[in-house]
């Protein structure tokens, strides 16, 4: 590929000077007019794009100083600007919540809690816009990155917690001992219709997509919310291409929610919002499910499912502490269940619902 062909990836918002433009995936999304810039048209790069804003179909709208939201739909997620974050309460005794599977309880018991596991959130970590939520630990506005840092550090609570803001575009580091977990609770989009090789990524999606490909850590990647199959464009026209570029890499799980923890007698459904494995098989083998309970933490999406898999990753790595990521990957995808599942179909609801106790239960891993 000729670089001067290549096409970089942005989405607007957090505006920054040197990276491509990433947002997290919401329940009800904003519209975002993407910025898709190719060198061959004679147009900047996206470092010089910051000062720019917002561009449509290649073509710069040099006024725009923030990203739109569409004003006719309702945003689940209610941003508060301009607010303090409070201190998230970080400790290793686990407590459990109602928004919980009660299967991560049973794992605490047997002494599994994410120890010797690293979990890096890759997220925003800087921006002035707050969510206010309640994960049981009292009412508190927090920025994306610190929500979904806290909800994986809930449910792995002896796990080692590392934040990378997605808005740096370096390299992400990974711990140089025990099981690696990266959470991705973002996207980036472009207009549909572009190849992966038309395609230029930050030294930040580098890494990401690397250690996917090459299983040097579990890669939980909230699927979207944009209630079509991962890969396929949105109803804006978008596709999420770091969806794309994990698509059948060995250690990337894709993790869609559904409205509750499902049992065989109380059933789940996926949300309304969720996008969905597809008819990709590839991608089917990689998809699951977890609850997410936005009724009673004010926190919705596809965004808030995949920290509870990356929690899931920490804690069977602290039983099979010799497991690499791309068998702790697999154990949560064939242990999935289909029978908690209201209408299971593997086109929807990819392998199933993540279940911790049934990925815990043998002795050892393959």
């Amino acid at each position: 590929m000729k670089r001067n062909r290549s096409i970089p990836v942005m989405l607007a918002v957090a505006f920054t000077s040197a990276a491509p433009f990433s947002a997290p995936l919401h329940a009800e999304p904003f519209t975002f007019s993407p910025i898709v810039q190719s060198k061959a048209a004679g147009l900047p790069r996206a470092g010089a794009a910051a000062s720019a804003g917002l561009a449509t179909t290649g073509v710069a709208a040099a006024n725009a100083k923030s990203p739109p939201v569409r004003g006719t739909d309702e945003t689940l997620l209610k941003f508060s600007p301009l607010r303090s974050a409070k201190a998230a309460p970080r400790t290793t005794s686990p407590q459990y919540q109602t928004w919980m599977s009660s299967e991560i309880a049973d794992a605490w018991n047997a002494g599994f809690k994410g120890q010797g596991a690293t979990i890096t959130v890759v997220d925003d970590f800087s921006s002035s816009r707050f969510i206010t939520g309640n994960l049981g630990t009292g009412t508190q506005s927090l920025r994306h990155g610190e929500w979904t840092r806290l909800e994986a550090s809930m449910i792995a609570p002896s796990a080692a917690m590392a934040s990378h803001d997605f808005n740096s575009g370096r390299t992400v580091a990974l711990a140089k001992s025990g099981l690696n977990v990266v959470n991705l609770s973002y996207g980036m989009f472009a207009k549909s219709g572009y190849t992966s090789n038309q395609i230029s990524w930050s030294g930040q999606e580098t890494s990401l997509i690397s250690y996917a490909t090459n299983g040097s850590a579990v890669v939980s990647k909230a699927a979207g919310n944009d209630a079509v199959a991962v890969g396929a464009s949105n109803k804006a026209g978008n596709t999420d291409y770091l969806n794309v570029a994990l698509i059948g890499t060995q250690s990337a799980l894709f993790v869609g929610a559904l409205d509750r923890n499902g049992t065989p007698t109380q059933k789940a459904n996926l949300a309304s919002y969720s996008n969905f494995a597809g008819a990709d098989v590839t991608v089917q083998r990689q998809f699951l499910t977890v609850g997410v309970r936005g009724d009673l933490t004010n926190l919705y999406g596809t965004s808030f499912a995949a920290p509870i898999v990356s929690g899931y990753a920490a804690v069977l790595g602290s039983k099979f502490t010799t497991a690499t990521p791309t068998q702790i990957a697999n154990r949560l995808l064939d242990t999935a269940r289909t029978d908690t599942i209201n209408g299971y179909t593997a086109s929807l609801h990819g392998r199933g619902e993540a279940s911790i106790a049934r990925a815990i239960a043998p002795s050892s891993i393959d």
